[in-house]
């Protein structure tokens, strides 16, 4: 059986004020070409189909268009869940009658989970679809009180699968969780774009919960791997969503599912009409550069202040998100002392612009003004 496992296509995405609809529509309208071409038996999304509970139209519509295309035009069934952006209720509404038209969706624990059953010319391939699930929900689903993380909770869903396994099918999971080789904490594949489970280590699965499947199709993490053994796998987000998502291959994972269960797996790229990429450079450097279409962030050498950098900077990059200064300077007896900005206080910060714009340093009565207010202002941002 020849699988499609994609994931984290956050249709609706809002990157630095910038709506993401039109590089995901161009991105997914090829995906459909190269779906005529590889014909699979099946499509898994494995959660975060919409970047939000309630996704602005445009995404419904995009979604409604794909989906069309994969599971009426070309008859290919689409398997999907509910990741933690999604909300589960909207995400299924009507899946009764959807079954009929190829498209099976889980939004919620409130399913029985039973498998979709698919049969190829080796028998039947069971599917388990386990959305996203707060530990709080399956703990009240369960009656379980020893339920308090994620861990526990797919302990528990999974406890309940491998219960009922016809040992006689192949078996694949689909999940949306932050799974590492133990379920212990482990950040390497963390991106910016990614939205935390939960506070503290509460948001790790253990990748040994999934040992009775052939294949595990995960959805959450946006760069592609997988977690131990080959079989389990995260196929990464749709579009680069971020910064630190800069070097990231973006793709999909076709995965050959033989008569006993082994798998081939292999990687496609997706294709974009734009890359997120960062530079840095002096302005008068990057006003020579050739100009780039690409989404840009931009970090400038520049020791004076610069008016107006987005201004100046999208004349080479007109679709630049973000620019920012690496360098301030803070005045030191005899010489100048750059600084990372990052590394600054808010008072030094503010010392450092007033000096650039003024030429001079704030008075004893400017910097006491600042701090009162600064303070005022971090006082209101804690208390929402």
């Amino acid at each position: 059986m020849k699988i499609v496992h994609t994931a984290d296509w956050h249709l609706g995405k809002l990157v630095q004020g910038v709506y993401m609809t039109e590089d995901q529509r161009y991105a997914l309208e090829r995906f459909i070409e190269e779906m005529k071409e590889e014909r699979p038996d099946v499509i898994i999304i494995a959660g975060d189909i919409y970047d939000r509970g309630i996704p602005p139209v445009e995404a419904v519509d995009l979604f409604d268009e794909v989906l069309t295309a994969l599971a009426y035009d070309l008859r290919i069934p689409v398997l999907a869940i509910a990741g933690n952006h999604d909300s589960p209720t909207r995400l299924q509404f009507g899946r009764s009658f959807m079954r009929g038209g190829r498209y099976f969706v889980s939004g919620s624990l409130d399913d029985e989970l039973e498998p979709v059953i698919l049969e190829d010319e080796y028998g039947a391939v069971h599917f388990h679809l386990i959305p996203y699930v707060d530990p709080s929900i399956a703990r009240l689903a369960y009656d379980d009180e020893t339920i308090n993380t994620h861990d526990d909770a797919m302990r528990a869903i999974i406890e309940r699968l491998t219960s009922t396994l016809d040992e006689q099918a192949r078996h694949v999971a689909v999940s949306h969780a932050f799974v590492t080789k133990t379920g212990e904490e482990d950040d390497t594949m963390r991106s910016d774009s990614e939205r935390p489970l939960s506070i503290g280590g509460a948001e790790y699965v253990s990748s040994e919960r999934f040992k009775a499947f052939h294949y595990t199709a995960l959805g959450h993490l946006h760069q592609a791997h997988h977690i131990g053994d080959e079989t389990i796998r995260y196929s990464g987000s749709l579009l680069k969503y971020s910064l630190s998502e800069q070097h990231h291959q973006k793709g999909y994972l076709v995965v050959e599912l033989d008569g006993v269960g082994n798998c081939i797996i292999e990687k496609r790229s997706f294709h974009i009409r734009r890359d997120v990429r960062s530079v840095e450079g002096y302005l008068a450097d990057l006003l020579k550069e050739e100009r780039s279409e690409d989404y840009m962030f931009v970090t400038l050498l520049d020791e004076e202040t610069v008016l107006q950098p987005m201004e100046k900077i999208r004349e080479v990059f007109p679709n630049a998100m973000h620019v920012e200064r690496k360098l301030f300077y803070r005045p030191t007896e005899g010489a100048l002392e750059y600084v990372q900005a990052e590394k600054m206080t808010d008072t030094e910060l503010f010392t450092a612009f007033f000096s650039n714009i003024a030429d001079e340093e704030p008075t004893e009565t400017m910097l006491a003004l600042f701090e009162r207010l600064n303070d005022r202002v971090l006082k209101e941002e804690r208390e929402r």
